[in-house]
């Protein structure tokens, strides 16, 4: 038996939607996948290669809880996103094969302390400790695709204390779930466990102590969280 000389961190898993829990490996990001999200952010819509940025697994925030307004910023904002969950590893994957790696999906935020963002890049820096701090990563149950297929468009929204923030559509993803399976693992060897956050569109603002979020994504389901 292996001996630990600490205790061995706690396994990070998300609830599954009619039972269960998916236990996460990696948490990926990919950063600028709408084009009005593009634009509102001072980018080029232009199709460019995608990149990626990481959250630690244990940054994610499940079954609603109440998330912390973060420590260093003024600026923290939200970004509504589409979290595809990996249930087959592999490298090199091929965009007709990239759904068969799919376990299922989820709703998720992908939170932002903006102002620290913002300095990273100016400096040349990364942008970790604007994307990847504790509790950055709300997350809704996730729905298998055994049930739900392989949503490709519908709406995804979010609200903020009731009123409208974020309201697109899959379809206007500018690299589509297999696109991105595919580009990444190219990148890295997917594994079980790996999670993928898709992007964000248009809208993002804002949050302060006491804002109540609310997203949804047709036909895959819901996340929700209060800023305390």
């Amino acid at each position: 038996m292996t001996h630990y000389v600490i205790d061995p961190p706690a396994i990070t898993a998300v609830p599954v939607a009619g039972g269960g829990m998916f236990p996460v490996r990696r948490v990926f990001c990919v950063g600028r996948n709408y084009a009005e999200h593009t634009r509102e952010m001072g980018g080029d819509p232009d199709r460019e290669e995608p990149f990626f940025f990481t959250k630690p697994a244990d940054a994610l925030l499940i079954n609603g809880a109440d998330m912390p307004y973060p420590p260093k910023t003024a600026d923290l904002h939200h970004e509504m996103e589409l979290v595809v969950a990996i249930g087959t590893g592999g490298k090199d994957i091929a965009e007709a094969d990239a759904l068969a790696h799919v376990y299922g999906y989820a709703a998720g935020l992908d939170m932002t302390r903006r102002d620290l963002q913002a300095a990273a890049k100016k400096g040349g820096k990364p942008w970790d400790m604007g994307k990847g701090f504790d509790c950055s990563g709300p997350v809704g149950e996730i729905a298998p695709a055994s049930q739900i297929g392989h949503p490709a468009a519908g709406k995804i929204e979010l609200v903020v204390n009731g009123v409208p923030r974020q309201n697109s559509d899959l379809a206007k993803q500018i690299w589509n779930v297999p696109e991105t399976i595919s580009y990444l693992s190219g990148l890295v060897e997917l594994a079980p466990g790996d999670l993928i956050f898709t992007g964000t569109p248009e809208g993002v603002a804002a949050v302060v102590s006491g804002d109540v979020l609310e997203g949804e994504i047709a036909g895959v389901g819901t996340v929700r969280t209060r800023i305390i």
